[in-house]
């Protein structure tokens, strides 16, 4: 997993509420099973027409937000069903960090074990990152994990909280697998031991 320290980059308004799991990534996009891929069917139903077309009028589909890395939202993001997907589909199309009032404990859970930082911050902050976000390109908003503040283009330091295990492993790009690993030496030494005493498990 890429480690998560600080980005810059370009911040996508999308002033809504309650966005779920199946807006995000639409049910019938659930067939693959690997994680690549599900960046271009991210918020299919809002980007594309019935005849497949782009829809100019949503966010992404939009100058310079197609570039987007980190996405502000409104309450209760990522509510609905558990798909893991929805991540995935987030990180392929190249969101690193959400930030919204509020999540849905699930994919706020799943944010953090696929490298997307999802940042709480009170619902007038994100009104105000949004109008930052909607000035485009020039507008860059800085999440500074290490020193937990998100950085406007104005330069004011809004602070937030992450736990700090969570922040540890981001930081250092550290999956379950990854953080398991850690302690490789110690399971090694386990299974030596196990196998000196019970060798008939072994065998």
């Amino acid at each position: 997993m890429k480690p998560f320290t600080t980005l810059t980059g370009i911040a996508a308004p999308l002033p809504r509420a309650n966005v779920d799991t199946d807006q995000i990534i639409p049910a019938r996009f659930l067939k693959a099973i690997t994680r690549a891929g599900f960046g271009r069917h991210l918020f299919a139903n809002f980007r594309y027409r019935e005849d497949g077309s782009e829809n100019p009028d949503f966010v992404l589909n939009q100058e310079p937000y197609r570039r987007a890395e980190i996405l502000i939202a409104f309450e209760n993001f990522g509510c609905g069903s558990s798909r893991e997907h929805a991540p995935w589909a987030l990180l392929d199309f190249g969101i690193r960090c959400v930030i919204a009032p509020s999540f849905a404990d699930i994919f706020h859970n799943n944010c953090f074990k696929n490298g997307i930082l999802p940042v709480k911050l009170p619902r007038e902050v994100c009104e105000r990152l949004m109008e930052d976000a909607r000035m485009g390109g020039n507008a860059r908003l800085t999440v500074d994990l290490e020193r937990q503040v998100v950085v406007r283009p104005n330069g004011e330091e809004i602070p937030f909280e992450v736990d700090p295990l969570r922040r540890h492993l981001l930081l250092n790009g550290l999956d379950d697998i990854g953080q398991t690993l850690q302690h490789a030496a110690a399971i090694d030494a386990f299974e030596a031991k196990q196998r000196a005493a019970q060798p008939w498990l072994y065998a």
